[in-house]
């Protein structure tokens, strides 16, 4: 059986020997305030036992409308923001040959709502001129401005491409269960809808048909996805004992760095198409921790490349990080360097080695030479990238991120902050309701 494994050996040099033993019973206290759902947002927690509480009903019917967007569109557009959009994202490029674009491999799954960009989203309304399309807005409430904007483009393209009564049948809304603009929209047009259960936030949300629908339609083992979470959850919730439970001992390490002066964690993976499970792991910690005038900052690289430009950094800049890597064992293809006779390059060294063990190679140099530089370096090996490994993966970061959360004393399930922004936007706007933060936003802006 495939099963991710939890590498600490290059922290214990910078934490030294007593410090998780101290930690144990916070982190455990923790751990229990999960499972008795007694801690705080603990509204919030139906994530916990998605993996193993999933309707069979509700496969079946994701995976027969996955296969019937499959016969009839060359394009699916998949409109959201942040866990509406990012859970099903970091999969789908993860599994995805990267250049399936160019492949005619269909349909080819592209987003939208994430962004303001006019220029972005006329070139995707000008695409979908040329394509077959079908779409899936995904949002509790309807009225979040970036996908509610995007939707409004994109619904009134397709009713003057296929008709209102074939837009119909190539629109899907994933939203709330009972209320919100979406929720009525789709009730009166007669869309196919998806529940996004009131117990789970977005960001907690790929293992619900938020991200089930997207991967599913992409071509991809949803149920391989979840078995990989289901087997993680067994780990998780059998014990808060940091020597039984990784998930447990990332969320110590990484609150026992933060509390001596290491605030910013770097997310390292050598695979590119990984990209967007960096981004995904960016939100789900950001958003959950960042609060309260608390919290490790997120960031994330993609390394080799970004050894050659955040590589200095990484080497001898501020010594306030530490670095996580995804570490694949197996690449799912074989490569070898080839000989050269006139070795031009100097690199008949290499002749012969697949290029799955070069890259290991500067996985291995590349983190021995940050522990010598004072970067402590946690590395969670997966055997390769699956649906298996990815569920794994993704229960393993949500309930670290929940621990981690409540080791900092914060509510790792709320995200009042983000309004802050939204507030302003609306009054600049214009909108309603918002006459006196126009003119005092007016006022300061000259």
């Amino acid at each position: 059986m495939e099963k991710l494994t939890f590498d600490t050996r290059n922290v214990s040099a910078f934490i030294g020997d007593k410090c998780l033993p101290r930690f144990q019973d916070e982190i455990f206290n923790c751990h229990r305030a999960l499972l008795e759902r007694n801690g705080k947002g603990n509204d919030f927690l139906g994530w916990i036992d998605l993996p193993v509480s999933i309707d069979e009903a509700l496969l079946k019917r994701i995976e027969e409308d996955a296969s019937r967007i499959r016969r009839i569109a060359e394009v699916f557009v998949v409109i959201g923001i942040g866990g509406s959009y990012l859970g099903s994202r970091a999969v789908i490029e993860a599994l995805n040959d990267p250049f399936s674009a160019l492949k005619n491999r269909k349909p080819h799954i592209i987003f939208a709502g994430e962004n303001l960009s006019e220029d972005y989203h006329a070139a995707l309304l000008g695409l979908l001129d040329q394509k077959d399309y079908a779409l899936a807005v995904i949002s509790k409430s309807g009225t979040t401005t970036e996908p509610a904007v995007a939707f409004r483009l994109i619904k009134n393209h397709l009713e003057k491409k296929y008709g209102k009564e074939g837009a119909v049948s190539r629109i899907i809304a994933v939203t709330d269960a009972s209320k919100g603009a979406l929720k009525k929209m789709a009730a009166s047009e007669g869309y196919t809808s998806y529940v996004i259960p009131d117990d789970i936030g977005g960001r907690y949300s790929i293992l619900t048909p938020v991200g089930l629908l997207p991967i599913a339609v992409a071509g991809f083992d949803i149920r391989a996805l979840l078995e990989g979470a289901a087997l993680m959850r067994e780990e998780a919730l059998f014990s808060g004992d940091c020597n039984l439970n990784s998930c447990a001992l990332y969320a110590a390490i990484r609150n026992i760095l933060y509390r001596n002066g290491k605030w910013i964690e770097v997310l390292v993976s050598y695979e590119p198409t990984m990209l967007y499970f960096i981004e995904w792991w960016k939100q789900l910690f950001g958003e959950s921790e960042g609060k309260e005038g608390k919290g490790i900052f997120p960031a994330g690289l993609t390394f080799t490349a970004d050894l050659h430009s955040m590589g200095q950094y990484m080497q001898d800049g501020m010594r306030t990080l530490f670095e996580t890597v995804i570490s694949v064992e197996n690449s799912g293809s074989m490569l070898t360097t080839p000989s050269d006779p006139e070795n031009a390059d100097g690199l008949n060294f290499l002749a012969g080695k697949r290029l799955s063990e070069i890259n290991r190679m500067a996985e291995l140099g590349t983190m021995l030479a940050h522990v010598d530089g004072g970067i402590p370096n946690l590395k969670i090996n997966i055997p390769s990238i699956n649906e298996f490994t990815l569920g794994q993966l993704i229960y393993f970061f949500e309930f670290s991120c929940a621990l981690s959360g409540y080791a900092l004393g914060v509510n790792p399930f709320d995200q009042p902050g983000v309004e802050a922004y939204k507030k302003n936007m609306f009054a600049l706007l214009g909108k309603p309701g918002f006459e006196k933060e126009t003119e005092e936003l007016k006022g300061r802006l000259g």
